[in-house]
């Protein structure tokens, strides 16, 4: 009988990685932490993660790092070691912006598609029975959520009184005949992946189609992490930019705490092949204009920006997750943390 229990959580320095590492930690696991710093490659100096993972090996215990990148062979060196030990996989490393992705194609597809095949191999060959989350995105739905029709407010967008979208996407939303960015291109394999190897395999995984993830432990930089980089620009003064859509393009937004506990409740209860859209939904959404209301308000302090206007391609107007299938099957959780909450977090940690 195996006593020892393990978490892989790859990108574990980030913000949902870290998160991931305290909880499991928590919990009893032995945790191993997989992520080399690509944020920094990716963004620069300012989205270093080094901060959390000298932050992680100091105050966790159990906690074992390894500065390897998911797509190298050296990956399958530490499920050979742990074996059936493995109990989980939380897979959150990725290229995470959309922006970033136009401007290497081959990169974003390595690490974000290959990267999760060759994690989902290695769980199949070593730790079959081991549960496997992967951090997806809304970008898998391209620009679909554009086409539905919205009525104009005085600090957002909404979608239309009669449509049947005013609770959120779900995840019968059509992935298909839509721009998806290169960077959901990439994602969307890795999430089609995740589900085929619980469907053909018999494994317990799952695609968390996530909103905003942000959270106080967020790097935000220009190209990725919104409200994180929205406060880090309100409290410093660096002039923020907004492009197109007037400002009032909503997000949903959910804290790194809330969504790892939506993974525990999986990790309890497995599915094989399962999917589910995830995020803040309609208790935690704001536009960019409420965001920069919230900001000022909390810090004090007036944001400068540019409004640039010409929206980012396939810029989402308004997107929020409907949550109601994972709330359905996991009706012990819940949203915790609200917009303000969120943007108090991060500011106290700047």
């Amino acid at each position: 009988m195996v006593k020892e229990k393990y978490a892989i959580v790859t990108g574990s320095d980030g913000l949902v990685g870290s998160e991931s590492v305290k909880y499991f930690s928590s919990l009893g696991f032995n945790v191993i932490g997989i992520d080399n710093n690509s944020r920094k490659k990716f963004f620069g100096d300012e989205a270093s993660t080094l901060k959390n993972r000298h932050k992680l090996k100091k105050e966790v215990k159990n906690y074992t790092h390894f500065n390897y990148d998911i797509t190298s062979d050296r990956i399958e060196d530490i499920f050979k070691k742990y074996k059936i030990k493995i109990k989980i996989v939380i897979h959150s490393a990725a290229q995470p912006s959309h922006d970033w992705a136009a401007t290497n194609p081959h990169l974003d597809f390595n690490v974000n598609a290959f990267g999760t095949l060759n994690l989902l191999e290695n769980t199949r060959k070593y730790c079959k029975d081991a549960v496997f989350i992967f951090t997806s995105t809304n970008k898998v739905y391209g620009d679909n959520p554009n086409k539905i029709k919205y009525k104009e407010l005085s600090k957002r967008f909404s979608p239309d009184s009669q449509s049947k979208y005013t609770k959120g996407f779900d995840e019968t939303f059509s992935i298909d005949n839509t721009m998806h960015s290169l960077f959901g291109a990439s994602k969307l394999s890795a999430d089609i992946f995740t589900q085929e190897y619980g469907k053909n395999f018999n494994m317990k995984t799952v695609s968390f189609r996530g909103g905003c993830l942000t959270g106080g432990s967020h790097a935000g930089t220009m190209l990725h992490g919104f409200l994180s980089y929205l406060m880090k620009c309100t409290v410093n003064g660096t002039i923020y930019n907004i492009f197109g859509h007037k400002g009032k393009q909503v997000r949903d937004n959910i804290h790194s705490q809330d969504l790892v506990k939506c993974f525990y409740e999986f990790y309890k209860n497995p599915k094989m092949g399962e999917v589910y859209n995830i995020g803040g939904g309609v208790d935690s959404n704001c536009s960019m204009l409420e965001a920069i209301d919230v900001c000022e308000s909390i810090s004090g302090k007036k944001l400068n920006y540019n409004y640039i206007d010409e929206p980012r391609r396939g810029d989402h107007i308004w997107y929020v997750s409907d949550i109601s299938k994972f709330k359905k099957d996991y009706p012990n959780w819940k949203i915790t943390y609200n917009i303000e909450s969120i943007l108090f977090d991060i500011y106290q940690s700047l």
